[in-house]
Order: C-alpha cells, then sequence, then structure tokens
C-alpha cells in the first residue's frame, strides 16, 4: 500500500518493474520483465498461461508476484513483493473519472493460502481498481483457488470466489463494464439533484472547543465558495502530524469516505505547508484545499476592480509556487496562457517560470494602480475632508450599514467577504460637513502571510483614516473573539492609537434579555441595526462630535441628518 514507507528498488522504471527486486536473480528478472506489455489471452479476469507463470515465480522466489492488467487485456506494470504483501506504483498513467473505475485490475498470490485482506480492500477502494484478485497457493506452490473482490454500487464491496483459477468462465471484461454503466448512472443522478461542489472538512487541534469554533467558521467559508460540507473530521492533539496534519490512519479513513461519496474536495482548515501539500497529494488524486487557498478562491469570486483582482491573482501564484511539484496538474487551478514553452525545461521548471514571468507582470502593473490610487488620495487629502472607516471581522454588516448611511447601492450579502474591494462615499452632516465613509474587506482570524498582500488597499485607508468605526456582528456566538482578533490585527498594522468606536450590529437578530446583558458589559459601545435607519442617531452623533466639533456633545435630529443625504 502507498502509505508505507518501504525501501525497495525500481528496476528498468520505463519498463514498469515495480517493488522489491533486492537480490533476485537475473534469470527471474528477465522472465519477468518478459511479461510487460504481454497479452492475457483469455476472457476470464486471468489466463491459465499467466498464473502458471506468476504462481512458479512466486514460488522459486518465495514472494508474491502482481500484475496489473488493463481493459485491453494488456499487462501494464509487474510487481515484486515480499512474501507477505505487494506495492503499487504510483498509477498516474491511469487517471480517474467520476463514476467511473481505474481501468486495471489487480492479481497477485498468497503464499501461504490467506484469503484476501484487508491492505487489497484499502487498495481496492484508494484506488478505485476495477478489481483485485488473489491466487492462492498450497504447500507446493500451485494455486488452488482464486478470490476477487470489486466495488459494488449498491453494496460497498463484494467478494466471488473460484475453486478451480483455471476453470473461469466469466467474460471480466463485460462483467467490469456493467458494473461501471451503474457507477455512472449513480453519478448522473447525484448529479442532476447536486447544486455545489461537496467536500469533506479536515483539521487538527489542540482542543475541542477551538475544534468546533474553528470548524463552524470553515463551514461558513465554504457556505460563502458555494461548497457543501459533507462531514468533517478531526483530531484533537498537542502537535499537529508534520507529514499529513492528521495521522496517516485517520488520513487514510477520510481519503476512503471521500472516495466512496463522490466527494469533490478535501479542505483542511489547517494552513498545509508545501510539504504536507505534496504529501498528501501522493496519497489521493482528489483536489486538496487548504484554508488560505479557500479565501483566495473566494477573493477571486468577489474581486470586482483590476486592482482587486490583480492583487488576488498575486496573492494565489505566490501561494501555489513554494507547492507546485512534478505532476502533470500542476497549473490546473491557473488560467492558462501565462507564457510559451523555453527549450530544454522540464514542465515543471517550464511551469515556475512562467509563474515568476506572471507574479514580475502583475507587480508591475499594480504600481502602477497604486501610483494612481495615491494621486487620488492626495487630492482627497488636499480638500481636507475626514476619513471614517467601516472595519471589522468578516460578515459583520459593513456594506449594509454604508448602504444605509449613504443611499448607495454596494453589494452586500450574508455572505464572508462579500466585500474585497474598497469603497469609498460621501456621508453628509448638518452645516454643510461631509466625511469619506469607507467600507473596507472583512477581518478573519489568523490571517495568513499570503493573504495581507490582497488586503493592501484595506490597510492603506486605514492608515489615512481619522476615525474607525468597529463593527461588530452581536448575533455570532463567537462575537467576543471577533473583536479581540480584529483588535490584534489593527495592533499588528500599527493602528491602535487610531480613535475608533466600537459599535454592534444585529441587534434584531438577539432577544431583548441579552441586548441589556451586552449594554451593560459594554457601556461606551454603541448598538443598531444596520438594517433600521432609527437605530443610528447615537451613533451619528458621536460620529459628528468626533470629526467636527472636537468632543463637545451635540444632539443631532435624525431627520435632520436623512434630510442632508
Amino acid at each position: 500500500m502507498q502509505f508505507i514507507s518501504h525501501q525497495f528498488t525500481l528496476v528498468k522504471e520505463e519498463h514498469i518493474l515495480y517493488g522489491y527486486t533486492e537480490h533476485l536473480k537475473v534469470s527471474y528478472l528477465r522472465t519477468l520483465e518478459k511479461l510487460i506489455k504481454k497479452k492475457n489471452i483469455s476472457s476470464a479476469i486471468i489466463s491459465g498461461e499467466l498464473i502458471k507463470k506468476i504462481s512458479s515465480i512466486s514460488k522459486e522466489t518465495g514472494r508474491q508476484i502482481g500484475i496489473l492488467i488493463d481493459r485491453n487485456n494488456i499487462i501494464q506494470y509487474v510487481l515484486v513483493g515480499t512474501n507477505k504483501e505487494v506495492l503499487i506504483p504510483k498509477l498516474d498513467r491511469f487517471a480517474i473519472t467520476p463514476g467511473k473505475l481505474r481501468g486495471l485490475r489487480l492479481i497477485h498470490t498468497h503464499l501461504y493460502g490467506e484469503d484476501i485482506d484487508q491492505d487489497d480492500i484499502t487498495d481496492l477502494k484508494l484506488l478505485r481498481l476495477d478489481a483485485v484478485a488473489v491466487l492462492k497457493l498450497n504447500d507446493n506452490g500451485e494455486p488452488y483457488k482464486l478470490q476477487m473482490a470489486y466495488l459494488h454500487p449498491s453494496k460497498e464491496i463484494d467478494l466471488l470466489e473460484y475453486k478451480d483459477p483455471y476453470d473461469i468462465k466469466d467474460d471480466f471484461i463485460s462483467f467490469v463494464n456493467a458494473i461501471e454503466d451503474e457507477f455512472l448512472a449513480n453519478v448522473k443522478e447525484r448529479f442532476l439533484v447536486k447544486k455545489s461542489f461537496s467536500a469533506v472538512l479536515v483539521g487538527s487541534y489542540t482542543n475541542k472547543k477551538e475544534a468546533e469554533e474553528s470548524i463552524a467558521e470553515l463551514k461558513e467559508l465554504c457556505r460563502t465558495a458555494e461548497i457543501s460540507p459533507e462531514k468533517v473530521f478531526y483530531q484533537i492533539k498537542t502537535k499537529i502530524d508534520p507529514k499529513y496534519v492528521v495521522g496517516p490512519g485517520k488520513l487514510k479513513e477520510i481519503i476512503l469516505f471521500a472516495m466512496q461519496n463522490n466527494i469533490d474536495y478535501l479542505i483542511f482548515d489547517n494552513v498545509l505547508t508545501p510539504a504536507q501539500s505534496r504529501s498528501i497529494s501522493e496519497q489521493t488524486e482528489m483536489k486538496i484545499l487548504d484554508r488560505t487557498q479557500l479565501i483566495l478562491d473566494i477573493f477571486a469570486r468577489r474581486a470586482k476592480s483590476n486592482e482587486g483582482k490583480i492583487r488576488v491573482e498575486l496573492a494565489q501564484l505566490k501561494h501555489i509556487l513554494p507547492r507546485l511539484t512534478g505532476r502533470d496538474d500542476s497549473l490546473s487551478r491557473l488560467t492558462g496562457g501565462i507564457g510559451g514553452r523555453g527549450p530544454g525545461e522540464t514542465k515543471l521548471e517550464i511551469d515556475k517560470r512562467r509563474i515568476r514571468d506572471r507574479i514580475a507582470f502583475l507587480t508591475k502593473k499594480l504600481k502602477e494602480l497604486e501610483s494612481v490610487r495615491n494621486t487620488q488620495r492626495t487630492k482627497r487629502t488636499k480638500r481636507n475632508l475626514p476619513v471614517v472607516s467601516i472595519v471589522g471581522y468578516t460578515n459583520a454588516g459593513k456594506s449594509t450599514l454604508l448602504n444605509k448611511l449613504t443611499n448607495s447601492e454596494v453589494y452586500a450579502d450574508n455572505l464572508m467577504f462579500a466585500t474585497l474591494d474598497t469603497t469609498s462615499k460621501r456621508l453628509r452632516f448638518p452645516k454643510e460637513r461631509e466625511c469619506i465613509l469607507t467600507d473596507t474587506v472583512g477581518f478573519i482570524r489568523n490571517l495568513p502571510e499570503s493573504l495581507k498582500g490582497a488586503f493592501k488597499s484595506t490597510l492603506e485607508e486605514l492608515v489615512d483614516s481619522d476615525l474607525l468605526i468597529h463593527l461588530v456582528d452581536i448575533s455570532n456566538s463567537q462575537f467576543k473573539k471577533h473583536i479581540v482578533s480584529v483588535s490584534q490585527i489593527l495592533d499588528e498594522l500599527k493602528l491602535s492609537e487610531k480613535q475608533r468606536i466600537l459599535v454592534f450590529n444585529k441587534i434584531d437578530l438577539i432577544t431583548s434579555e441579552k441586548l441589556s446583558e451586552y449594554k451593560k458589559e459594554y457601556p461606551d459601545a454603541l448598538f443598531i441595526s444596520a438594517l433600521d435607519r432609527t437605530s443610528f442617531r447615537e451613533m451619528l452623533t458621536r460620529i459628528n462630535h468626533i470629526l467636527f466639533l472636537g468632543g463637545k456633545k451635540i444632539d443631532l435630529p435624525i431627520r435632520d441628518y436623512f434630510e442632508k443625504i
């Protein structure tokens, strides 16, 4: 199995002779090599001639011998095992598509007459092989029985047993095609009712409370990305597994569940290192995302401005570059047309060069856009218009508040990162006073370094702000942690000295008892519903006296405010 690490020699890789070939006689190696590309001249799962050959070599060498045969009945791989197991190489040449099997069947010997074991079943499930068959040998090394396991659409696994391996009448190719037709029918049926991509969520945490809170947020990110979480797997560990995040046994369980249920993605809540990404990719052909990639995918959907799109693509490329491997699908998540092929380079080198060239191009383009934005900011500064920025955790209601305050129609939705591009509108006060009100991208806990570039325009707006409105979704059970997260990010950005107002939003979603309790707990905070303009009076009064009256409090009738906008 691929999860088990062993020392073995790979002989003539172009011939696909694979396994424990050390100390094997040259005559045996030549005999095994001659099997490569040999045709199985039988409609059965294996011909009598091949049974004799692999049984004989298995008996003489004291090792399990296996062969992988394709649907054209051609032997594609010959495997040399120990006396107890055979290892299966990567099967990149035989990709899996939804609803289909691998197109390869494994037949191997069991020296001591053992039945099909759990490792065989696991290989069958993980690799989606057409079938796994075991030739059971007696004490004389003669095959006396063949057991075959295969995936069944209505059952998980089914078993067949043939008492005489030399007398199998069943047409294997017709049999497996019929099974695959059932799988395809099931996939089509699920596809008709399937409204979004599906995912299994995976994480490693130090305690159960952290796990519950983090998974709840990951599910919300999935909802925003239109991905349906089908199941959650997590482990409580003091230290995450350096290779797979979760233990190898747990990862195997996760992959099996995902493959059996036709899941589209494995999404890791932990940020995967390049080494972890490679290690996990080696165990499955499924699409793998970590928390950072999921957020970047959401950013890519939400970015509307040219600058926003460039920043997101730049962040994606910088995240992908150190994670590139030699896999053929290494650029499958990127848009095409990045560059041309260079002479004498491997595909991996070409991929990396293309990405570096694209990064250089986007960086230059971004500097040009930043220059334009700096000019606009300078003009605004010369007019002495104060700037008020709405900051807060993602999905706190910042865009909705901006729309209600300024009679605007900025896109707002009950989704995380519904706003990515910074938006500025004028907010008018009595006596011909006005300020610039800016809506910014929402913050999120443990913001990865690779994402901070995508926040740069927001962060620059905050630096120039005269006042911050820290908006909090009071209906979220984790709102206190959200306050801490936003405050920490502001501290990291050296904005802790900026004057700010703590404003709790969505009071219409909590009980009056809870509201009274929170007002006592946060006596200096303001409480509003961004959907109800009449709740803005105290907030507007405070903004007005901070910006224009040097702290002097006056009463600002709400009707006067609405007459001015």
